[in-house]
Order: C-alpha cells, then sequence, then structure tokens
C-alpha cells in the first residue's frame, strides 16, 4: 500500500522507483538520499543498494487497492523521469494511475527534458498532476518545459527556494508552492523571495501554497507567512482539505 507522509500536500506516497541522482543546486542536502541511506542500514530489501535507481515492479499495484480517493505523491524517493527508468516502465505507472481515478496523483520532476521529449507517449488522465521543482533562476527553463506537457494542471514547487525568481517565468501554471530547505545544513530562504512569487500569483491568479521556512527545526519555524498560512490549491475535491 502507498505509505502516509509528513508532506503538507498529499496524502501518500507511493514509490515503484527509488533511486536518483544530483543535476541541480537543490539537491545537494537530498533527504531522500539520507532516507535511503538510513532504510538500507535497517535491512530494508527494497534500499538494499541504497540510493541507487531500482525499479519495483511489486508496488505498482499497491493504489488499486485503496478504494477511498487520496492524494497520492507518486516517487517521493526518486523521480520518474530518471533516465535511468525506461519509458515502458513509465507508461506502467501511468496505466495504473489512468485506472485508479479515484486518487489524485502529483508528480514532481527536476528532469523536464525528458518529461517533454516522452510527453506524447504516455496518458495523461485528469487524475495525473505534473510539476517540475525549480529552485533558483538557473533552472527557470523547466517551467518552459512543463508549460508543453499534456497534464491537465501542471505545478511548480520551489522548494528548497534557494534565490529569487523571474516571476514573469510562472505565467501558465496552475499551482505553485514555496519551501525552505530543512535539516542539516539547509541554505537560508529570504521572505522577499517568497513574496515576490505569492504577489505574482496574486495578480495571475495562481493559488499559492507556502510548504514551511525550514531550517534546522522546521517545526519550531512553522510555516507563517506574513501572519498567516498559505494553504490554496487547484480546485479539486481530493485536494480541499
Amino acid at each position: 500500500m502507498p505509505q502516509t507522509t509528513k508532506i503538507e500536500w498529499a496524502d501518500a506516497s507511493w514509490n515503484p522507483v527509488t533511486g536518483c541522482t544530483k543535476v541541480s543546486a537543490g539537491c545537494k542536502n537530498c533527504y531522500a538520499e539520507k532516507m535511503a541511506k538510513r532504510m538500507k542500514n535497517m535491512g530494508s530489501p527494497k534500499y538494499a543498494n541504497g540510493f541507487d535507481v531500482m525499479l519495483h515492479p511489486i508496488t505498482l499495484n499497491e493504489p488499486t487497492k485503496m478504494k477511498k480517493g487520496k492524494v497520492i505523491f507518486v516517487n517521493s524517493m526518486s523521480d520518474l523521469f530518471h533516465e535511468d527508468v525506461p519509458l515502458s516502465f513509465i507508461i506502467k505507472v501511468f496505466d495504473v494511475m489512468n485506472k485508479t481515478p479515484q486518487h489524485s496523483y502529483l508528480i514532481l520532476t527536476k528532469r523536464s527534458d525528458r518529461l517533454k521529449e516522452i510527453d506524447s507517449k504516455l496518458n495523461w488522465s485528469d487524475n495525473i498532476w505534473m510539476g517540475v521543482t525549480v529552485e533558483d533562476t538557473n533552472n527557470e527553463y523547466r517551467i518552459k518545459d512543463l508549460e508543453q506537457c499534456s497534464a491537465r494542471i501542471k505545478f511548480v514547487s520551489f522548494e528548497p527556494l534557494l534565490g529569487p525568481i523571474d516571476t514573469n517565468s510562472i505565467d501558465g501554471i496552475d499551482w505553485a508552492i514555496v519551501g525552505g530547505e530543512s535539516g542539516r545544513g539547509a541554505r537560508p530562504i529570504e521572505e522577499s523571495w517568497i513574496n515576490d512569487i505569492k504577489d505574482a500569483c496574486h495578480i495571475k491568479k495562481i493559488p499559492f501554497y507556502f510548504k514551511q521556512w525550514g531550517g534546522i527545526n522546521k517545526k519550531k519555524n512553522g510555516r507563517l507567512l506574513n501572519g498567516q498560512t498559505w494553504d490554496d490549491r487547484p480546485i479539486s475535491k481530493r485536494l480541499m482539505h
């Protein structure tokens, strides 16, 4: 079964693929890499090879066992569009999502070039939401790639946000999530960077979600921005809590 998750914008996570490799600045303190090493040390067979990319066909049908609709984060421990994940396996993952319309599936990638390359080969049912991670201006091109995707809902996760963003780049998206880096070695986030995105979202009528300030003690730092929480989401019964 998909596992419950502490990620604020999802109910559960489903990992038919685990493992990844670093591609940009946001990967430096990857939480999934640290978690995979911990799981390997605990003897978990799923992480026997640590953070090497591994396919787990045995997990493919897990969402079909859940009849009640959930918001499921796909591959919280990997990147579905990693170059080591065969197209044939990605199609199998999509097939499961196509066959379980009771769930909303949220996918995030930093490999927007591959997303753009294979987009036409995938069946984008309405319950599949596609997102890209953009941590700084060097990676804003991922948003342009995302805009060419066939998903009904396209979103951007600015997490960890490591610098100011050109807010003109967010035209054409349906949701913006912003968050600071957390854990040991977390890099700082500035309030002005967040507010620039929030204000642009307000003008462009894009739902804005502030996930966390982050830092070493993310619970203590909380998620209040300008004295309030920001939990806007695209219109969907399963995403409105």
